[in-house]
């Protein structure tokens, strides 16, 4: 998958008739299928089943099973909620006849009302300045770890630029933090505000327990470390376009009893706060 139209396709479910779909994955380099294309598929059958003037604000899920790359995922939406404002959805993965993730989400006629925003660093490193994941696939291949080299030569239609960079040939504990610019592959294509949404949730699983990984960076990697995603929380606040850099930012306040905390922002390149999000994840050291 190299295209944001693959990608899309991806995304884009296949309808069973009775509020039920199916999808098909595709692997990042794990031997599980990735949270975030499970994240977004949910968040495409659940639109599936909301009128046309409500979008999605918030959504908040649980990772219960590993998903099975070799065979489709079955999801079943459940109407909650039909209000005068607000439409809540739940969306129940399926596979081998197991539930392996569940998602309640939330959807919002357009208002207007108060506004206010966090503060965007007008001082970090621009995406020029810094190497993309392709870049140092092609500069330092030959001294990755072999699981980092086999990560980075996955095809994707994301490019992400890491603002810093660890040094895996001398692994230090690092703030715990994670800047990344992306933006998506290919020639510009104009979307709607449903699809960037989409394609935002599969991008927001990525990069995401990094931080709470880098305060121990010194003594653990991910060669050694059992990691998953447990939960994960959404909140869409402005329309955005694809059109350019987008920032991830997050921190970890806390890693505790195999599990790390995070959260975030997401920015527009001019500082507009588009999405906020929370994941705990799974940091479970391997004995030997």
């Amino acid at each position: 998958m190299q295209t944001s139209q693959e990608l899309i396709a991806l995304l884009d479910l296949k309808n069973l008739g009775n509020n039920t779909f199916n999808g098909d994955s595709y692997t990042i380099g794990s031997p599980h299928v990735f949270g975030g294309q499970v994240l977004a598929q949910a968040v495409n059958a659940a639109y599936r089943t909301i009128p046309e003037n409500r979008f999605l604000h918030s959504l908040h899920s649980y990772f219960l099973e590993a998903g099975d790359l070799t065979v489709p995922i079955q999801y079943k939406v459940e109407e909650m909620r039909n209000g005068g404002s607000f439409s809540t959805r739940r969306v129940t993965a399926i596979q081998h006849d197991k539930s392996i993730f569940i998602l309640a989400a939330s959807f919002h006629k357009k208002e207007k009302g108060f506004e206010h925003q966090t503060n965007f660093d007008a001082n970090i490193k621009q995406p020029e300045e810094l190497l993309s994941w392709d870049d140092m696939l092609a500069q330092f291949g030959d001294f990755l770890p072999k699981s980092t080299k086999a990560f980075l030569s996955v095809k994707r239609p994301i490019e992400f630029k890491p603002v810093r960079v660890p040094n895996h040939l001398d692994p230090k504990d690092l703030p715990a933090t994670e800047q990344v610019w992306f933006r998506l592959k290919g020639e510009k294509i104009d979307l709607d505000y449903r699809t960037k949404q989409e394609i935002l949730t599969y991008i927001s699983d990525y990069n995401v327990l990094n931080a709470a990984f880098n305060p121990n960076g010194s003594k653990f990697s991910f060669a050694n470390t059992q990691t998953a995603s447990l939960d994960h929380s959404m909140w869409f606040f402005r329309d955005f376009d694809f059109d350019d850099w987008m920032l991830f930012s997050a921190e970890s306040p806390n890693a505790y009893g195999s599990r790390g905390l995070v959260k975030g922002n997401i920015f527009t390149r001019d500082g507009k706060l588009i999405a906020s999000f929370a994941q705990e994840g799974l940091l479970r050291p391997v004995k030997k």
